[in-house]
C-alpha cells in the first residue's frame, strides 16, 4: 500500500499540535482528517474509516483511551497509535493491551513518527492479511468438511440401497419411510429444518443392519426372540456408524437409534417409554411400521393400505404415539389414495413375528 492510498484521521485537541503533526503526515504523502476530541473523531469515523487513527489521550469530552476501546469495537481494521506528553511505562502498556500499535511520547522527532507510524501500518497490513487468510482457511474447511461429510452420506445411503438389493421384499422400503415421514411431520405443523431432519433419519434408519448376519436378515420366515434381539441391534449399530457425521443433526441420529422404541416402554434398544422417545423417532417408527406392513414377504402377503392404517389405530398408546398415528391417517384420508412411492436414489445433506415378545409379526421390517 503506498502512502498515496492511506488516509489518517489526527486527534488532539491542542489545535497547534494536532496541524504540526498533520503537515509532517502530508509531508510523507498521506491524506489527512482532524478532529479536536473523541466525540468528534467517533463522528467522522461514522462518516469514513481512515487507515489509522493518531490521538492524544488527555482530551475533554471522550479522552483517549475510551475512544481506543470504541474503535477497537466497532472499528478493528484501523490502526491506532497514541501520541500522548504522558511518559508513564503502565500507561503505555496500558494502551498496548487495549489495542495499540504504538505509544510515542511528546515531544517527538519527525522522523521517528514518521518511521513507526510506517511500522504500525505494516503491522496493521499483516493482521488484516492474516484475517483473510484465517477466514479463508476456515471458508475452505468448512467446504472440505461439508464434501466429506457428502461424500459419507452418498457411502452410507449406497449401503443402504446394497442392504435393500440382498432383498426384494424390502427394496425401497428406506426411500418409502423417509416420505411417508416427510408427509406425516408437515401434518404435524414441525417446521422445514425439522421435516429435512425426519426425512434424512428415515432414509438412514436401516443402516445398521448391515451388522446383521443374512442368515437372519434374510431369514424367510418368522424369527425366534434370539433372532429378533440380535436384528433390532441394528439401531445400536447404525447410531454408532452415524454418530460422527450427524453430530450436527441429533435428530436425525435420534431417529436411527430409537425408531423400534415403544411408547409402553418394551421396545429397543433401550426401553424409552413415551415422550421420552424423540418426536423424530416416535414418527419414524409408524411410517416404517406402515411400510412393513403394506410390503409383502415370503411367509406372508402385503397387507391392504386399510388393514395397515387400522392396525395403527388399534396400535395408539402402545406401541405408537397416538398423536402420530393421527397425523399420518390424516396426512391420507383416503385410503385408496395413499401412494406407495417408487424405489428412488436420494442424496441428502449437513436440512417377522416374535414369539413371546408381544410384538405382531405384520409390523416388523
Amino acid at each position: 500500500m503506498t502512502t498515496a492510498r492511506i488516509t489518517c484521521l489526527v486527534v488532539d485537541d491542542e489545535a497547534s499540535l494536532r496541524r504540526s503533526l498533520v503537515r509532517v503526515l502530508e509531508q510523507t504523502g498521506y491524506t489527512c482528517l482532524q478532529a479536536g476530541s473523541g466525540v468528534e473523531a467517533v463522528a467522522m469515523l461514522e462518516q469514513a474509516q481512515p487507515d489509522l487513527v493518531i490521538s492524544d489521550l488527555q482530551m475533554p469530552e471522550m479522552d483517549g483511551f475510551e475512544l481506543l476501546r470504541v474503535v477497537g469495537v466497532r472499528w478493528p481494521d484501523i490502526a491506532f497509535v497514541v501520541v500522548t506528553a504522558l511518559t508513564e511505562v503502565e500507561m503505555a502498556v496500558s494502551c498496548l493491551q487495549k489495542g495499540a500499535m504504538d505509544y510515542i511520547t511528546k515531544p517527538f522527532q519527525i522522523g521517528e513518527v514518521r518511521a513507526r507510524i510506517r511500522q504500525a501500518l505494516e503491522k496493521r497490513r499483516l493482521l488484516s492479511e492474516n484475517r483473510r487468510y484465517q477466514l479463508h482457511l476456515a471458508d475452505l474447511v468448512r467446504q472440505q468438511a461439508s464434501r466429506i461429510e457428502e461424500l459419507f452420506l452418498e457411502g452410507v445411503q449406497t449401503l443402504v440401497e446394497a442392504l435393500e438389493a440382498k432383498d426384494a421384499y424390502t427394496r425401497g422400503h428406506s426411500s418409502r419411510v423417509s416420505a411417508y415421514a416427510g408427509r406425516t411431520a408437515q401434518m404435524l405443523s414441525l417446521g422445514d429444518r425439522d421435516q429435512q431432519l425426519i426425512e434424512l433419519g428415515a432414509e438412514l434408519h436401516d443402516v445398521g443392519k448391515i451388522g446383521v448376519r443374512e442368515s437372519v436378515l434374510l431369514k424367510p420366515g418368522p424369527l425366534t426372540v434370539s433372532e429378533y434381539r440380535h436384528l433390532m441391534e441394528h439401531t445400536v449399530i447404525g447410531a454408532h456408524i452415524l454418530e460422527p457425521l450427524l453430530k450436527n443433526a441429533p435428530e436425525a441420529l435420534a431417529i436411527v437409534r430409537s425408531h423400534h422404541e415403544r411408547v409402553d416402554g418394551q421396545g429397543f434398544p433401550d426401553g424409552l417409554k413415551g415422550g421420552e422417545i424423540p418426536l423424530p423417532a416416535r414418527v419414524v417408527a409408524v411410517c416404517d411400521a406402515f411400510d412393513a406392513m403394506t410390503s409383502g414377504r415370503p411367509y406372508r402377503p402385503a397387507m391392504t393400505v386399510s388393514d395397515a392404517l387400522a392396525e395403527l389405530l388399534s396400535l395408539r398408546g402402545v406401541q405408537f404415539d397416538a398423536d402420530v398415528v393421527a397425523a399420518f391417517v390424516s396426512a391420507y384420508p383416503d385410503p385408496s389414495q395413499v401412494p406407495i412411492p417408487t424405489p428412488q436414489k436420494v442424496r441428502r445433506r449437513i436440512p417377522g413375528g416374535i414369539a413371546g415378545t408381544g410384538v405382531p409379526a405384520s409390523i416388523l421390517d
